[in-house]
């Protein structure tokens, strides 16, 4: 059974900065491209950043390019986000899951875990 527990969210002024992490069990983590996605209140899930198995094929939402990166460590079956310059309309719960191809963000699989809320205050 997959488990995924993100972590690293909270409370931050705009400008401000959080790293997201999300650990993995039950899957063989470092085989799959993975990805982070928000959904925000009243608002449709949206993929924010992908990345393949290698970490090296990744891709950007239009809206956090410049300002998030995304990582992955392998050995420890985590992913990270490194989101900065954050702004309001950032504000929203962020989830990790696999996905079936990381250049598009494409085929989020059904693994959502609890999430992590980031809030972004003006």
């Amino acid at each position: 059974q997959v488990q995924v527990v993100e972590s690293g969210g909270g409370l931050v002024q705009a400008g401000g900065s959080l790293r997201l992490s999300c650990t993995v069990s039950g899957l063989r983590f470092g085989d799959y491209s993975m990805g982070w996605f928000r959904q925000a209140p009243g608002k449709e899930r949206e993929g924010v950043s992908c990345t393949a198995s290698n970490g090296v094929n990744t891709y950007y939402a239009d809206s956090v390019k410049g300002r998030f990166t995304i990582s992955r460590d392998n050995a420890k079956n985590t992913l990270y986000l490194q989101m900065n310059s954050l702004k309001p309309q950032d504000t929203a719960m962020y989830y990790c899951t696999q996905v079936r191809r990381a250049l598009d963000c494409s085929g989020p699989i059904n693994y959502w875990g609890q999430g992590t809320q980031v809030t972004v205050s003006s």
